[in-house]
């Protein structure tokens, strides 16, 4: 049986592939914090580039860690499709922390 993702991490992919802005942010906890590639990003500035105006998509290619790691073809408009991995805490039904780098 393959591993399944944490729900709410389904949902954050799902808003991400929405492009349901509204439907992300409520995903998060008020103190969300993320990193790419290993750096600190200020989440709202990145999100808002590199998913919203990029018109980002996910496609999952394999799930670990109960299913709050994962990695994925992740495509954009501004870097176009990379595998990616993902880490993501969960707390309290919410995402607090997620890092994402290149796989």
């Amino acid at each position: 049986m393959a591993a399944q993702l944490n729900p709410t991490v389904q949902e954050f992919i799902d808003a991400v592939n929405a492009a349901d802005q509204d439907r992300f942010y409520a995903v998060l906890t008020d103190d969300a914090t993320m990193s790419d590639d290993g750096v600190e990003r200020n989440l709202a500035q990145w999100t808002e580039t590199e998913i919203f105006i990029g018109n980002a998509r996910m496609r999952i290619e394999s799930v670990g860690d109960g299913g709050t790691e994962l990695v994925a073809d992740y495509t954009n408009s501004r870097w176009g499709s990379m595998r990616t991995t993902w880490r993501f805490v969960v707390r309290d039904g919410k995402v607090s922390r997620f890092e994402t780098g290149q796989a």
